[in-house]
């Protein structure tokens, strides 16, 4: 059996810099047209000079593969819209984190009074510049997301010009939010759609299927794969593929990111094929970023065939996949 994609888009992927972005940009550039890529570095993306900067070192990483990195900048409240307007072309989303919520968010807003991003959020819908949040409070870990949808809702009814993603949701809570209003979207994860916490912590502790938001229960699960598999029209495919150095993934203080990168397409199709749904891949995977982003991507047909591929145990000696070692049952055949 083969099947076809077109242009697959990840919108929400991790590039790191420097060496680990050296290793994991022709990984993606591989397989997809282009990605939505985080701007949590350190220090993060916060200027037109830095943002220019950073896409100028992803293209080169890329190898010239045809392949957009979609940047995107760190949210701020004190933006003006003088400068969202001079950064428009160069961006396709702005990303707000809750301080301190995940890797690399220090920076990020300490508290969500819409008095206080308003100016911001004002101008983002004015200027038509979407909003990506990673949703999630300081509460208890296994409920952070669920407590964030009412911030989602309310920033949904008072800005409701403006275009907000619910970044990796994990919960039935927020596919259930969807549909109660016209301006929320969202991404889903590939590790989302295949693990629990009991996958993560049930027996032996497994660091690199630690993530943040962390994965939740059977009943959230099933949620995200009903709207994945039915390639509902607001959800987009986002990996969060986050790399880190092995060391700091299987050590004290564990480092939270699923690296999901090179066998995504792979381990989508096997899913989608378990669940007779192969038919709404192209749409999850590409169609429905295209039109909730207004995006053109570079042309690529990515040809997969249900072959067994082994997933690499370490990439470049530093960064371990998702199914290390084991046998999925799609491989790449082609992609150009």
């Amino acid at each position: 059996m083969v099947i076809a994609l077109n242009e697959p888009l990840d919108m929400h992927l991790h590039l790191r810099d420097e060496r680990m972005l050296e290793i994991v940009a022709p990984l993606s550039a591989e397989t997809f047209s282009g990605a939505l890529v985080m701007p949590n570095l350190v220090p993060p993306v916060t200027t037109k000079e830095a943002l220019v900067s950073y896409r100028e070192r992803i293209v080169k990483s890329a190898e010239k593969r045809d392949f957009t990195p979609y940047m995107t900048l760190f949210f701020r409240s004190d933006y003006t819209p003088e400068f969202l307007e001079s950064v428009k072309s160069d961006i396709l989303a702005i990303k707000l984190y809750p301080a301190g919520i995940t890797t690399n968010s220090e920076g990020g807003v300490e508290g969500f009074e819409l008095i206080e991003l308003g100016g911001v959020l004002e101008a983002m819908s004015e200027l038509q510049i979407p909003l990506c949040v990673h949703g999630e409070t300081g509460g208890f870990v296994m409920d952070r997301e669920k407590e964030f949808i009412p911030i989602y809702e309310k920033l949904a009814k008072n800005f409701p010009d403006l275009k907000i993603v619910m970044e990796h949701i994990t919960t039935k809570s927020a596919v259930e939010a969807l549909d109660r209003f016209e301006n929320l979207y969202a991404t889903i994860t590939l590790h989302h759609l295949y693990i629990t916490l009991d996958d993560v912590a049930g027996g032996l502790l497994q660091p690199h299927l630690f993530c943040k938001p962390i994965a939740k229960r059977p009943e959230d699960r099933a949620a995200l794969l009903q709207a994945a598999l039915k390639a509902h029209p607001k959800v987009m495919f986002g990996s969060d593929s986050a790399p880190h150095p092995r060391e700091a993934k299987e050590a004290p203080g564990c480092a939270a990111g699923v690296f999901t990168a090179p066998i995504a397409l792979q381990a989508l199709a096997q899913l989608f094929e378990r669940h007779e749904a192969l038919e709404n891949l192209q749409s999850f995977v590409s169609d429905n970023a295209k039109r909730v982003y207004g995006v053109n991507p570079p042309k690529k047909e990515v040809i997969l065939e249900k072959s067994p591929y082994l997933v690499p145990e370490i990439y470049e000696g530093c960064v371990v996949p998702m199914f290390a070692g084991q046998s999925l049952e799609w491989r790449v055949l082609s992609a150009g």
